[in-house]
């Protein structure tokens, strides 16, 4: 496995070893002790995984705390435009977005830290995604944020109006949005 980091907010990218050969591919796709020794200490207890179709965005999404989780997401088929939001209040990349390429292809798997929202928009024809979380879910510490918000202004790479749930068309925009993420506490 191989770590980098991601330019705006420094998440973490798991870049998979493939072993290859005339039949396809193999790939370890979660160890957790060879990702404590990269210093990734995540207790994953939950996966999760949805199925979309091309153009649909779905977030941007968090739970408050005391049940904020950690993600890590994989692409298992088709290909997604993840977006992360820093929301820990006090950091220095505050209401900062950065969006990276996930896909069945690439493999990368991406971590994102409590105190972060979650939302992706769909490249492919179809796109699957797994995730581990390390917090159960808990559905009274939803939360969210609205996609089209103009203070963040993400570029979501989509030409045509978006598939979305009613949940996503009616999420609150950054200002107004309810945060409890400290970036000390964290």
């Amino acid at each position: 496995m191989q770590i980098t980091k991601t330019p705006t907010l420094g998440l973490t990218i798991i870049g998979p070893e493939l072993k290859t050969d005339q039949r396809g591919y193999f790939m370890e796709c979660y160890h957790q002790e060879k990702l404590t020794q990269l210093g990734i200490h995540n207790q994953f207890v939950q996966e999760n995984q949805s199925f979309s179709k091309k153009g649909t965005i779905r977030g941007l999404h968090y739970q408050l705390n005391p049940y904020a989780q950690a993600k890590l997401i994989r692409v298992i088929d088709g290909a997604i435009w993840d977006i992360i939001v820093d929301l820990r209040q006090g950091s220095t990349t505050f209401g900062q977005w950065e969006g990276i390429m996930l896909s069945a292809e690439n493999n990368k798997q991406l971590l994102i830290p409590r105190g972060y929202a979650h939302g992706f928009a769909v490249m492919s024809q179809e796109a699957t995604i797994i995730y581990k979380c390390d917090n159960f879910y808990h559905p009274e510490a939803e939360a969210g944020i609205h996609w089209l918000d103009p203070e963040l202004a993400i570029d979501w790479k989509i030409n045509a109006p978006p598939l979305l749930s009613a949940r996503d068309q009616q999420l609150p925009c950054l200002e107004k949005a309810i945060i409890n993420f400290d970036y000390q506490s964290l």
